[in-house]
């Protein structure tokens, strides 16, 4: 398996992206959905990154620069057919060490808090990240949930 930076300019991460945000807009309230499509994340800022076993596309994230020393995780997401088989913690370690690389000293998420995103609570609770107020331009909303972590 390797993590590669990805300019998002191939049709196999487009369609990953296109489910990842259907899926979120059937889970969460359109006024809470927060994942950012294609365009979204070519953005200035936004550094993104692929996992692929071979030539398969198994996984993706992002981190969106906020300030100098405050990014935010974005765009995690394993394909269906491999939940829970390591991809996300392979790549959440391999992010956080690209923002501590990058010189950030905070790093944090929006998630949703129903059900669905448990799994995905307590991975980033597995990797230092604690809960926080909304942060950046986030407001309070009872379908997200918000972490933090010093780098």
């Amino acid at each position: 398996m390797k993590i590669v930076a990805d300019d998002l300019s191939g049709p196999e991460i487009a369609r990953f992206l296109d489910e990842h945000v259907r899926q979120m807009r059937s889970i969460t309230p359109l006024e809470s959905k927060h994942a950012l499509d294609l365009d979204g994340l070519r953005r200035p800022g936004i550094t993104f990154w692929s996992v692929l076993d071979g030539e398969t596309l198994v996984g993706c994230g992002a981190i969106k620069r906020l300030d100098a020393g405050h990014a935010e995780l974005k765009a995690m997401r394993t394909s269906p057919a491999r939940k829970r088989s390591g991809i996300a913690s392979l790549l959440l370690a391999h992010i956080i060490a690209e923002a501590e690389l990058a010189g950030f000293t905070r790093l944090s998420l929006e998630t949703g808090a129903a059900e669905f995103f448990l799994p995905a609570r307590k991975l980033y609770e597995k990797f230092g990240f604690t809960y926080c107020e909304p942060f950046a331009e986030y407001r309070p909303d009872p379908s997200s949930a918000f972490m933090t972590r010093t780098l």
